[in-house]
Parts: structure tokens; sequence; C-alpha cells
């Protein structure tokens, strides 16, 4: 038997001041995007929306934009993960911090918390540096 492939959706949340919010959680090191995995009969975009929502209390009030496509293999040979830029947003309240997110929060680029997920890192370059888009998260 083999496993199937994994589809994971993620959002690089970036507010009014350019500050992007990341999450850590509790069962791994380091920050990262909020999001999640896709689950059955959901498009890509509405897994993005649920887990906002649940993790960190965001609503998208506009489209996302899809950013690019990942091949995550360091995690799982048929894991991909789909990166959205999302800048049409609100809450309400304080970041929501449910179940595996231990915290959350709102950061400058040049003050970004450590330790940060490398395949984070890289794609904060990517989105505000113009670094060249890679086809794998960690690569």
């Amino acid at each position: 038997m083999r496993r199937g492939m994994t589809l994971g959706s993620q959002g690089a949340v970036i507010d009014e001041a350019g500050r992007i919010l990341l999450v850590r959680h509790s069962y791994r090191a380091g920050w990262f995007f909020p999001g999640g995995g896709v689950e059955w009969g959901e498009t890509l975009e509405e897994a993005l929306a649920r887990e906002l929502e649940e993790e960190v209390g965001v609503t998208l009030t506009g489209p996302p934009a899809l950013y690019a496509m990942y091949s995550n293999s360091a995690n799982f040979p048929g894991d991909h993960i789909a990166l959205y830029v999302v800048r049409q947003w609100t809450r309400d309240g304080d970041y929501r911090q449910m179940g595996e997110i231990a915290q959350t929060g709102m950061f400058a680029l040049d003050d970004l918390p450590e330790p940060l997920d490398p395949g984070t890192s890289r794609r904060l370059a990517e989105i505000f540096d113009g670094a060249p888009v890679s086809p794998k998260w960690s690569g």
C-alpha cells in the first residue's frame, strides 16, 4: 500500500503596514504561515479560508492571490503546498490560538521571530525581495 498525495493550503497574510502573520505550532519547532490540509470536496481557497478562520480567526474579505505551488518532498514525497498571498482580510478581536496553534503574531520583515521555518523564510524572500520562485518548499 502507498500513501496518496497530500495537499496543503497556506496563506501569507499581510496587513496594511506590510507585516506578515505567522504561527508557531504546539507540535513542531519554528514559525510558519497559517494554513493546513485540504479536505475531500474542498477547493484550495475553501481550505485556506477554513484554516485561517480556525487557526487564527482571520476571515477573507476578498479573493486571495495564488502565489505558487510547491513540492514539499522533505516532509513526504507526495506532499504539495499551495501558497496564497492574502491582503483582503479582517479579524474580530485578538488573533485566535486554537488547538495546535501555540502562538501567533504580526511581524515586520525586519523583526521576524526565531526560529523561522526555512521554507517560510524562502517564501518571504520570494514574495518581498524578488528571489526566484523555487518549485520545492524546502529546496
